[in-house]
């Protein structure tokens, strides 16, 4: 991602990434792959933005600290029990350390000493041949980081928002990793939110299809699918929306363990968090305006088929009623024993249908 280019204009453009159609089933981000019993899928030790080889978990905090660089160890599902032996050497608070173990926060940023603890939500489209009224559209996880002065930690949770890529990227990018966790921070942020500018233009295909369904010659029952895209909808805006306030922090506010040169860059992804911000306000609102246009359009649909029943009730009524009339078995009524009174009853009956059809055919009623 060219976002994690260092960079000393934060308002400079960058191309956004554009939407590539997957085959259906295959995930955004692959399910990440962990030992057995070890909660550790990626570790390594950076001194003035450059990687320290043959450098394990056990020995990273202390190289990191002597050499006066960082640690950035990955995590992914870790168990309480599997938590707490890293908990302790790098003395988390464990409020925050409860938090990460069993997830399920809103987006936030939280300061515990000199040390920082920021929620974020990830997203990712799920791939669906139709949608339709059970689709399950958007897919959530999160990624809680630890920030200290000589450490940053990243803990993962749910099946997508791997971050092996992301570190390879950041390796190639000692200028930026010069500056120390905070770095890292940025990056996941960006590449997050990166995310959901894709997410958010899978999304606006959909509402486009059901638009065009909606307003299609063809009758349609589309209301089941607009209230599940709605539902699928919400849980983006809930992971973009409260983002916003811990990015703000960071890019406004004094913090201890994020330098002064790194403010812009939270600038940078704050501005584009808002941006999908505002397309999924949108995106909302106009889903609402087709869900009216479609119940609007069912109700039209309805009052038609009551009309036409009504108008080919009216007709049927007048052989009906004839028939009712001459079927009451008086012996003295009108025309009985006349030869013509058949075919004549029979001829009014077709003419009196047959003017009430042409008359609820220029009205419109069939």
């Amino acid at each position: 991602m060219s976002s994690t280019d260092a960079r000393t204009d934060a308002a400079a453009p960058r191309p956004r990434p554009r939407h590539v159609p997957r085959p259906a089933g295959v995930p955004l981000h692959p399910a990440p792959q962990r030992p057995e019993g070890d909660p550790v899928v990626g570790c390594g030790v950076y001194v003035e933005g450059h990687r320290v080889p043959d450098v394990g978990p056990a020995d990273a905090l202390r190289v990191a600290r002597e050499r006066g660089g960082f640690v950035w160890l990955g995590l992914y599902e870790p168990s309480e029990a599997e938590f707490e032996s890293i908990a302790q050497e790098y003395g988390l608070h464990p409020l925050a350390v409860e938090d990460a173990v069993y997830a399920h926060q809103r987006p936030k940023l939280d300061r515990y000493d000199d040390a920082l603890f920021v929620v974020l939500k990830t997203a990712s489209y799920v791939e669906h041949e139709e949608l339709t009224s059970t689709s399950e559209v958007v897919d959530t996880g999160e990624v809680m980081i630890f920030l200290g002065e000589h450490y940053v930690i990243t803990v993962r949770h749910g099946q997508h928002g791997g971050l092996a890529e992301l570190r390879h990227r950041l390796e190639e990018q000692p200028d930026l990793l010069c500056h120390g966790p905070s770095a890292v921070l940025y990056a996941v942020a960006d590449l997050v939110v990166d995310h959901y500018v894709e997410v958010a233009a899978d999304v606006e295909e959909d509402v486009d299809e059901l638009e065009a369904s909606v307003f299609s010659p063809q009758r349609t029952d589309d209301i089941p699918r607009l209230y599940q895209l709605k539902r699928e909808l919400m849980q983006l805006r809930r992971a973009v929306t409260p983002l916003d306030v811990p990015l703000h922090a960071l890019a406004e506010r004094q913090v201890q363990v994020v330098p002064e040169e790194m403010r812009s860059y939270f600038r940078d992804v704050q501005d584009h968090t808002i941006r999908v911000r505002d397309q999924i306000a949108s995106l909302d609102e106009l889903l609402s305006s087709i869900l009216q246009a479609s119940l609007a359009r069912t109700s039209l649909s309805d009052n038609e088929d009551m009309r036409k029943i009504s108008a080919w009730a009216g007709i049927i009524a007048v052989p009906t009623a004839i028939a009712g009339i001459y079927g009451m078995n008086f012996e003295y009524m009108p025309e009985l024993k006349w030869h013509l009174g058949y075919p004549l009853v029979l001829l009014l009956m077709a003419a009196a249908c047959g003017a009430l059809w042409r008359a609820f055919k220029r009205s419109g009623w069939l």
